[in-house]
């Protein structure tokens, strides 16, 4: 699959550092190779990587970078490439959407060898009417993703960082659906954010209110 630029400014970035591009370790293609670390880039979907974390963690310190957009434009292109509109998207990336890929590696989390770098940026995506994408854009297709600028970093060293996440204002013992209402988060996310925090035993189930399981955060030191 070709890379988009997005993917290639910040491979780019990181290298800049003095790392080494498309380094191949154990068969596998890596972005960017520094002394000791090797960091590897991934803006779509997490399950893909997990042949290649479970070969390379052992050896290898390896630091995932994955970025969010928090502010997008919509680019639209017609079919001979001239730009029709370009607007802001009215959806906003926030840290707690690395929840929908971090469902497909709660086991890789936790690997001492293992830290998660997530970005928040600006970014441009160029569509094309071209009848081939999906129904859901009207048959539009994506050609691009371009970065415009970083807004803020936030490393994740341990599995622990993790529970920062979960909001102040959070009572305990509490249930999906109060997490959903107190970080202003839809159903289905609050839940992959629980689902990946309790495969994780940062939260552990607490008593239930009817049918509801409800959850606490582990005590320190546990």
């Amino acid at each position: 699959m070709t890379q988009t630029t997005l993917h290639q400014q910040l491979k780019a970035i990181y290298a800049a550092q003095g790392g080494k591009t498309e380094a191949l370790l154990n068969g596998y293609l890596i972005d960017v190779q520094l002394s000791d670390l090797l960091i590897e880039i991934q803006t779509r979907n997490f399950a893909a990587l997990r042949p290649k974390l479970e070969a390379l963690l052992p050896t290898y310190k390896l630091c995932l970078v994955y970025p969010i957009a928090q502010q997008k434009w919509l680019v639209k292109l017609d079919r001979q490439g001239e730009i029709l509109e370009r607007r802001r998207s009215p959806r906003r990336g926030r840290w707690e959407h690395l929840f929908q890929q971090l469902v497909f590696l709660p086991a890789m989390l936790t690997h001492p060898n293992f830290s998660l770098e997530v970005l928040l940026i600006q970014e441009e995506e160029l569509r094309r009417d071209d009848g081939q994408g999906s129904w859901r854009r009207g048959g539009w297709s994506i050609l691009d993703r371009r970065m415009l600028s970083i807004l803020e970093r936030r490393v994740f060293n341990q599995a622990d960082d993790f529970l920062s996440l979960l909001p102040d204002q959070l009572d305990e013992p509490f249930s999906t659906r109060e997490l959903a209402k107190a970080s202003q988060l839809p159903p289905n996310l609050a839940y992959k954010m629980m689902y990946t925090l309790r495969a994780l035993e940062l939260i552990t189930p607490d008593e239930k209110r009817g049918r509801t399981q409800l959850y606490r955060r582990k005590e320190n030191g546990l």
